[in-house]
C-alpha cells in the first residue's frame, strides 16, 4: 500500500517510542508526519484549520494530560472522519475493550497495537485503510401525508426485490422487498422521502398493506415465468397487531394463489420482543400456517434473550452495522460471530445485511452464516430486472 501521500499524526507521550513509531511510518514510505507529545497537542490537530490536515492518527492510551482515552471521546463527539490506529502497554482485554470503545464513540478505528510495536503489525493495520468517500448528498424531496396517500392511491408505488444468497452454494434463495415510489416527477423515490410522513400519521399500514398486495402478487408472476422465489416483505407491529390481519393475509394469498411457505414478514427486533400475549398469539399462528418469520436489524436493540428465545422465529437477520468491515475489526468480527452461534443454537437461519464487498462475503462464509444480502450481490431492482439479473448471476454458480 501506497501511503506516501497520507498525513500521519502521531501523539506518543514517550519521546524514544515516538521516534521508533515515526521512523517506522518513513521506513513504509510516509512522508508527511506530525508528531506531538500530549493530548492537548493532539486535539489541536484535529482541527479544520490544521495544514494540511491529517489523513490518519496514531494514538497512545498513556498521553500526559488528556489520556488516549479522553481524546478518543472527543474526537468521536466532534464527528470526526480521521481514521485511528490506537498503541499502548496494556493487555490483551484493555485493548480488545478499546476497539468496541472507540466504536462506541462513532470512530473509524483501523485496530490496536500493544507494545512492543513492529513494522509488521502496523503495516496490517495500515492495510485496513481506505480513502474517506466525497460527501454525497442523499436528500431527496419529502413529501406530505395527502401527497403520499395520492400517491398510493395512484397505484405509483412498487416493490423492488433485493436477492438473498445461499452462502455455502451461490444460489438465490429469496428476494427481499423495499417500498419504491415512482413519481410522476422525481422519479424512483426510497422510503427516506415518505416514510416518515406515514409514520407521523400513523398510518404505516397503508404502505405495508399495498406492499403486501404487491410482492404477493410479484411471487405469483415469477413463479408463472418459471421462478419460483420467497419473498420477504418488511411488516410494522402496528399492522400485525390489527385485528383483522390474520383474515386479510389469508384473502391476499388466496387471491394470488401463493403458498404461505414463499411469503416471510420481517419485523424489527424492538418490536418483537414483547410479552403481549395477543402479539405473540399473531406470531405464532403465522408461522403454524406456514409463514416465515423474520427478526430484522437483530443487534441494534437491547436484546432479552430469554424472550427472544420464546419468538417463533424462522431466521435472524443481523444489522449491516456489524457486518460492514467485520473481516478486519475484530470488536465487529466478535459481534457477528456470536449473532451467527445464536441463530444456530436456537435451530434458525441467519441472514447477513449490508455485505458490500467480496472481504465482507469470504469472512461470513468462514463463519458458516446461512444466507447474505447487500450491494457486493445486487442492489434492489425492479420485477421486470430480475429474472436478466438471476441468469446473469447464475453463469457464476
Amino acid at each position: 500500500m501506497d501511503i506516501s501521500h497520507l498525513h500521519f499524526l502521531v501523539a506518543e507521550g514517550d519521546p524514544v517510542q515516538r521516534r521508533s513509531l515515526a521512523d517506522m511510518l518513513g521506513g513504509l514510505g510516509a512522508s508527511r508526519i506530525t508528531e506531538v507529545q500530549d493530548g492537548m497537542a493532539a486535539l489541536r490537530c484535529f482541527e479544520d484549520s490544521f495544514t494540511p490536515p491529517l489523513d490518519l492518527a496514531i494514538i497512545d492510551l498513556d498521553l500526559p494530560g488528556m489520556d488516549g482515552v479522553d481524546l478518543l471521546r472527543i474526537l468521536g463527539g466532534n464527528q470526526t472522519r480521521v481514521p485511528v490506529i490506537v498503541t499502548g502497554g496494556q493487555g490483551r482485554d484493555i485493548m480488545f475493550s478499546i476497539e468496541t470503545l472507540a466504536a462506541a464513540f462513532g470512530l473509524e478505528l483501523l485496530g490496536t497495537i500493544a507494545w512492543p510495536l513492529t513494522e509488521q503489525k502496523l503495516q496490517a493495520l495500515l492495510e485496513n485503510y481506505a480513502a474517506p468517500a466525497p460527501p454525497v448528498r442523499t436528500a431527496g424531496p419529502s413529501f406530505t401525508f395527502a401527497e403520499v396517500g395520492e400517491g398510493l392511491q395512484k397505484g405509483q408505488f412498487e416493490p423492488f426485490y433485493q436477492p438473498k444468497i445461499e452462502l455455502a452454494t451461490g444460489q438465490v434463495k429469496g428476494l427481499e422487498t423495499f417500498a419504491r415510489w415512482r413519481h410522476p416527477k422525481y422519479g424512483v423515490v426510497g422510503p427516506g422521502s415518505f416514510i416518515d410522513a406515514l409514520e407521523q400519521n400513523n398510518r404505516v399500514d397503508f404502505l405495508d398493506w399495498t406492499m403486501i398486495e404487491l410482492s404477493v402478487k410479484g411471487c405469483r408472476t415469477l413463479q408463472d415465468k418459471g421462478l419460483p422465489m420467497p419473498v420477504s416483505i418488511n411488516l410494522a407491529p402496528q399492522t400485525l397487531a390489527h385485528p383483522d390481519f390474520m383474515e386479510q393475509i389469508k384473502a391476499c394469498v388466496e387471491r394470488h394463489h401463493v403458498l404461505p411457505d414463499y411469503i416471510t414478514f420481517e419485523m424489527p427486533e424492538s418490536s418483537v420482543l414483547t410479552n403481549d400475549a395477543g402479539f405473540l398469539e399473531r406470531m405464532v399462528r403465522l408461522r403454524m400456517l406456514g409463514y416465515g418469520l423474520a427478526i430484522d436489524d437483530y443487534g441494534t436493540g437491547r436484546s432479552n434473550l430469554q424472550l427472544l428465545a420464546r419468538i417463533p422465529f424462522s431466521e435472524l437477520k443481523i444489522d449491516r452495522s456489524f457486518v460492514d468491515g467485520a473481516s478486519k475489526k475484530r470488536p465487529l468480527s466478535t459481534v457477528l460471530s456470536t449473532c451467527l452461534g445464536l441463530a444456530r443454537s436456537l435451530d434458525r437461519q441467519s441472514v447477513a445485511v449490508g455485505v458490500e464487498t467480496k472481504a465482507d462475503w469470504d469472512f461470513l462464509q468462514g463463519l458458516g452464516c446461512t444466507y447474505a444480502q447487500g450491494y457486493h450481490i445486487a442492489a434492489p431492482m425492479d420485477n421486470n430486472a430480475f429474472p436478466g439479473w438471476l441468469a446473469d448471476w447464475r453463469l457464476f454458480f
